[in-house]
């Protein structure tokens, strides 16, 4: 027999999915308008201006690129790099011994 008192599994992820979804939805919404708006200050940008982008202009955004794929690959050579030889692994704590054991290992030498 099923105690009536205590809620049923079902019952409390439903509860959840009522509580959260309007939280969810309203962030949803919030990033979508975001979106749209960002979209639209963008077209207006694009379509706006006469003005023609010089070949200097072309020139600095190839560098500005081929510089940022540039440290973007080394970033992740290093990365795998230090992975594999194990640099990534937790720190362990080596601990010196005690000072009378090296006085008795100098005492037999």
């Amino acid at each position: 027999m099923k105690d009536s008192s205590t809620p049923n599994r079902i019952d409390i992820l439903r509860s959840n999915l009522r509580r959260t979804s309007f939280g969810t939805w309203s962030v949803v919404a919030v990033l979508m308008a975001l979106l749209v708006a960002a979209g639209f200050i963008g077209y207006l940008g694009w379509t706006t201006t006469d003005a023609g982008v010089p070949a200097s202009g072309y020139v600095a955004m190839a560098l500005g690129v081929i510089f940022s794929l540039a440290v973007g690959v080394g970033l992740m050579a290093l990365v795998f790099y230090s992975s594999r030889k194990g640099y990534d692994e937790p720190a362990t704590l080596i601990q010196e011994p005690d000072e009378p054991q090296r006085a008795s290992q100098q005492d037999d030498t």
